[in-house]
């Protein structure tokens, strides 16, 4: 007992989407996110003398050929403490008080995410 099939049409934009992956096409979208990242969240970051809003960064590190990734960084060391992560999460003070956190990194970078994800797709469906 056999069986057969038919196929119509062929894999070109199976292909190209693969070439795209393979050649890195994302790398570039990955870039300008993670300038539009950093751009968003010096705005978004509370202000009281600037050095925190002005010491972000960004770094794309690659996982072999087949990942990558953004990481945003904050420079603005105070005594060994990171301030950007002091002013997302809260901490003590020195007389024994807290500072309540401010979640401003996840609402900031939030539409920089989902606007990565329709910008790769483009970038490796586009060739």
């Amino acid at each position: 007992m056999g069986f057969s099939f038919t196929t119509t049409g062929d894999y070109s934009r199976t292909e190209t989407w693969l070439k795209g992956l393979r050649d890195g096409k994302y790398l570039k979208v990955l870039d300008a996110a993670g300038n539009k990242g950093v751009n968003a969240l010096s705005k978004a970051t509370p202000v009281a003398s600037g050095r925190t809003a002005g010491s972000w960064s960004y770094e794309i590190k690659r996982k072999g050929r087949q990942s990558a990734e953004i990481v945003w960084k904050n420079d603005h060391i105070e005594q060994g403490f990171n301030v950007a992560v002091g002013l997302q999460y809260g901490h003590g003070t020195r007389t024994g008080g807290y500072v309540r956190g401010i979640d401003y990194i996840n609402p900031a970078l939030k539409p920089i995410f989902e606007q990565i994800l329709k910008d790769v797709e483009g970038a490796i469906k586009g060739g």
